[in-house]
């Protein structure tokens, strides 16, 4: 894909975490820095301010071959953030920049790219790059690829002025709708859209949900979309208000029995208490699939009661490109509504604070 290394291609950009600073080094000559948010040291995220999520200023990004460099519009707040921010996932980069929910403006160009220009409205998703050499990428399953790298994770994310993109897997995305509105699809949509697919629902069955979050309420308007008939289980009342409002025929409490026995189900929520609960309501022949990156323990499985009759359980490891690229075509037609909670990006530690004390309610993003 890449061709022949040139020059950079850029022009000059207002970064989303306050705008870039010119400064003088000790030859006299100015350079460029810009605000970006850190994971300084793994930990519970308190209240803003006091958690592991730090501001600090820093060069912008500069793109290699092959890039894209993001001037961020919008970039949603995802729950996996909040796993790498209090350590259940182990930093894999030093003071790493979380966010992989990014909307924004093709600012520059790295040597040999293709697939965008100049002023190109781009998204920068969770998957940031795999081998393209191992069984799993040459049979399509890229997702499970031993070497795939995240945004947010491998590399600095979206909670920044700017962010870097193999242009391979960024994805080209219409002038419309609004950023905010469109950043949440590029996570929580594309891994709602593979847990959909995996939980193999058939047509017009009864599908469970567990947990309505950002991924949740999403999911549920796509299977909506295809006809299926939706119950969801979450201990959030304000969540079962949206979840009625967007066509839920039951809404009840995480551990409440459902008002039949569920043709497919799928658990958002990271609390591995859960799987029996959902495992028991399924119907013979039903599949749980589990969508989050994070579980907390699963306890003892009785073999009658949760997978006897054929039940199935899943886990939904990352999305390919493929799964990306179908979900947008789909959610183009679909136009889910995105109940949009909007933090400005020098108060990250705060939405951050907020979706781990469950004070969010749809989906979290940052803006400018």
């Amino acid at each position: 894909m890449h061709g022949r290394p040139g020059p950079v291609r850029t022009f000059a950009a207002v970064n989303g975490c306050g705008r870039t600073e010119r400064v003088m080094d000790d030859s006299g000559a100015s350079s460029a820095e810009t605000g970006a948010w850190v994971v300084a040291r793994p930990g519970p995220v308190g209240t803003a301010g006091s958690g592991p999520l730090v501001l600090e200023r820093r060069p912008p990004p500069v793109p290699g071959a092959g890039e894209v460099l993001v001037e961020v519009e919008a970039c949603g707040v995802c729950r996996t953030d909040l796993h790498l921010a209090e350590g259940d996932l182990p930093p894999r980069v030093p003071r790493c920049t979380p966010g992989h929910e990014v909307v924004g403006r093709v600012t520059a160009l790295g040597p040999g790219t293709e697939g965008f220009a100049v002023g190109d409205r781009a998204g920068v998703a969770w998957l940031a790059g795999v081998c393209g050499r191992c069984r799993y990428c040459r049979g399509g399953r890229e997702n499970l690829c031993p070497a795939s790298a995240y945004t947010g994770w491998d590399r600095h994310g979206g909670y920044a002025g700017s962010v870097t993109a193999d242009a391979r897997f960024a994805y080209r995305l219409p002038e419309e709708p609004p950023a905010e509105e469109l950043a949440p699809l590029l996570c929580a949509g594309i891994i709602g859209y593979r847990a959909l697919e995996r939980a193999e629902l058939p047509e017009g069955g009864l599908l469970g949900i567990y947990g309505f979050g950002a991924s949740a309420h999403l999911t549920a308007q796509v299977a909506l979309d295809r006809g299926a008939r939706l119950a969801v289980f979450t201990r959030g009342e304000a969540a079962r208000g949206l979840a009625r409002e967007l066509g839920a025929g039951f809404a009840g409490d995480s551990y409440d029995p459902p008002p039949e026995p569920l043709d497919a189900a799928i658990l958002f929520a990271p609390a591995g208490e859960l799987v029996p609960v959902a495992l028991a309501a399924l119907d013979r022949g039903g599949t749980l699939a589990v969508a989050g990156i994070h579980l907390t323990d699963v306890p003892v499985l009785n073999y009658r009661r949760h997978l006897f009759q054929e039940r199935t359980l899943r886990s939904v490891t990352a999305n390919t490109r493929a799964d990306g690229r179908a979900f947008l075509a789909e959610a183009a037609r679909v136009r889910p509504v995105v109940r949009v909670n909007r933090y400005p990006m020098r108060r990250a530690d705060a939405a951050l604070a907020d979706l781990a004390a469950d004070r969010v309610t749809g989906v979290a993003v940052l803006v400018p």
